[in-house]
């Protein structure tokens, strides 16, 4: 296809990785490995919330939502990405791309919006103990969740109505998956305001609530450490696994999207860690650090065990 000469674009190329057949079956198995637990994970921790007596609270409402919004995450290209590993010719339609940077930005951005009315709810619950119940209620719950669900969807359209009717005058995608500072590269016409509006929409936004999060997390920990040293000890262990999810996921962000793409190496490392390694690290880390998700999870085997048996 002479894309230079005035082809229409139909279909990109993903360069993916160079590498010997032996690694590219290595790279096939772990991230199938990876993705494949990720989706156990993430799952464990929606049917354990759901279902257990004991985690019927906001702050496991809403990571039971953060485990949807990572698993929809990585499944929006790790499925299509271990496929491209063993492939001879890596390809993706115009559709099929565009259709990867909006769901990785929807996911993206109602994820965003979620760790921030975390962030919240931890500062409720740390700073205002005696009206958290009042204060976090069902009601106020399931609006977070709905405005994340409509903060996400607004910030990926406000992508897509710019760049889905530019014309492109290359197909050769260097990366594993399109990505929008990727796919604006490509495009044959002067793409500076493009850049300008999507590093304040994404780059900006991202940097902004990373720093704001951090900050919250400061107030927090400032305002325990006034009240008891004890509390703040508590107070820090409850809080480090939202810091160490915040920043796994805003890091690779403000990254990438956090300065003009003409700078951008697209680099496919950054890109597997964003897309199937951070998913993958959330579960984890809420339930190796959380005795009472972890007390819940053994009550649930406890109970369909004995289920099993008695039928």
């Amino acid at each position: 296809m002479d894309i230079k000469n005035g082809s229409v674009v139909t279909e990109f190329i993903l360069l993916g990785f160079s590498a010997p057949w032996e690694l590219q079956i290595f790279l096939f198995v772990t991230f199938s490995l990876i993705y494949g637990a990720t989706l156990f994970g993430n799952i464990l921790i929606i049917v354990t919330v759901t279902f257990s007596s004991t985690l019927h609270s906001p702050m496991y409402f809403l990571l039971g939502n953060l485990s949807l919004f990572d698993m929809c995450l990585s499944s929006v290209t790790t499925p299509k990405m271990i496929g491209d590993v063993l492939a001879v010719h890596k390809t993706i339609s115009l559709w099929g791309c565009m259709a990867q940077i909006f769901f990785m930005h929807l996911f993206g951005g109602a994820e965003m919006c979620l760790l921030v009315a975390m962030a919240f709810d931890r500062y409720v619950a740390i700073c205002k103990p005696l009206h958290y119940r009042s204060i976090m209620s069902n009601r106020l719950l399931n609006w977070f969740v709905i405005i994340s669900w409509i903060i996400g969807f607004i910030h990926t359209m406000s992508h897509m109505v710019l760049i889905v009717n530019l014309p492109f005058c290359d197909n050769v995608i260097d990366d594993v998956f399109c990505d929008l500072p990727l796919v604006v590269k490509l495009v044959c016409t002067e793409t500076y305001t493009l850049e300008l509006f999507v590093i304040a929409d994404s780059g900006v936004l991202s940097l902004f609530s990373f720093v704001f999060l951090l900050i919250s997390y400061t107030v927090i920990l400032v305002t325990v450490g006034r009240r008891s040293s004890g509390g703040l000890s508590k107070a820090l262990s409850t809080l480090s696994a939202h810091i160490t999810v915040v920043t796994l996921f805003f890091g690779p962000s403000i990254f990438i999207y956090a300065w003009p793409f003409n700078s951008f190496s697209g680099d496919k490392y950054l890109s597997i860690f964003y897309t199937l390694v951070t998913p993958l690290l959330n579960p984890i880390i809420y339930t190796l650090r959380n005795e009472k998700m972890q007390g819940a999870m053994r009550i649930l085997r406890f109970r369909d065990v004995t289920t099993t048996q008695n039928f």
